[in-house]
């Protein structure tokens, strides 16, 4: 059996359960055990820019506490599975830093030799359990629905640190959707940022760049959003709320969590997979099923 330790980063504990709940039963339903490790802490991304030292310090934390159950990690963030890989691409590559990290580590018990593997949910889905498998365990699938798919930037780049996709034209996260019978469409800006990196901070340019986004989406004939990242989840899910009720969005592009898309095709109801908690209505999603 496939098992992982599950880091959900922090936007999904705080603001995107639905996002965990349907992750657990999606991966229950294909045979694969992810574990919850209490202990884990922040990814270390925010204080990037603040203080280096500091946020390897909370990345090596994090994997010693995988290394320590004899786990690799899978992560549903993709700020998280960036800010870890290349954590762990340096402690690889320079043991005189990892000797400094763990130097901090012994405190509380801890130590990082270097074994840990992480990897993005989508990239489990694809390389481990497999499009036959996924396909083996549907119970019905979507008619008619086209797809715009996001993948989030740091899932994507820098190619040589997270080795995730063929970083300029990605596929694996398209056929993911399509095993479910959607149909994943083109669009011009589908690798662009979402936006969310500027809200806080400049929130005008923020909202422009996801509504340049939603209208190019539309444009390709999606009915729906669909992101491999949460951080950019909830762009297109609260913030496009907030454009829209402010006009500078004239027609929605609801937008769903990948792991709720599969879990309807996998039997998994709607209340369970925390459709209600999307503050755009997924109403319409039962018209093509």
């Amino acid at each position: 059996m496939l098992e992982y330790a599950l880091f959900l980063g922090c936007n999904v504990q705080a603001r995107l359960p639905q996002h965990e709940y349907a992750t657990k039963l999606v991966f229950n339903k294909l045979g694969a055990k992810l574990y919850d490790v209490k202990q884990f802490n922040c990814c270390g991304y925010p204080l990037k820019n603040v203080s280096s030292h500091g946020s390897l310090l909370l990345s090596v934390r994090n994997l010693a506490l995988a290394e320590q159950r004899g786990m690799d990690m899978m992560t549903l963030c993709g700020c998280g599975f960036g800010t870890l890989k290349a954590a762990n691409q340096l402690f690889r590559e320079d043991a005189s830093l990892l000797e400094e990290m763990n130097v901090h580590l012994r405190k509380e018990g801890l130590e990082y030799k270097g074994t840990v593997e992480i990897k993005h949910f989508s990239q489990v889905l694809y390389e481990e359990i497999g499009l036959k498998k996924i396909k083996e365990n549907l119970v019905k699938e979507f008619s008619g629905l086209k797809i715009a798919t996001h993948y989030g930037c740091h899932t994507l780049r820098p190619s040589k640190v997270v080795q995730f996709d063929d970083p300029f034209e990605p596929r694996i996260f398209d056929q993911l959707v399509e095993v479910t019978g959607a149909e994943s469409v083109p669009w011009e800006m589908k690798l662009d940022c979402c936006g969310a990196p500027l809200w806080g901070s400049n929130n005008e340019l923020s909202m422009e760049l996801t509504g340049k986004k939603l209208d190019n989406a539309r444009e390709g004939g999606a009915n729906y959003l669909c992101s491999a990242c949460s951080y950019c989840q909830l762009q297109f899910d609260r913030v496009q709320e907030m454009m829209l009720a402010e006009g500078k969005v004239k027609q929605p592009v609801p937008t769903i969590f990948y792991m709720q898309l599969l879990g309807l095709c996998l039997g998994i109801e709607g209340g369970e997979l925390g459709l209600d908690k999307n503050h755009l209505s997924m109403d319409g999603l039962g018209d093509f099923l």
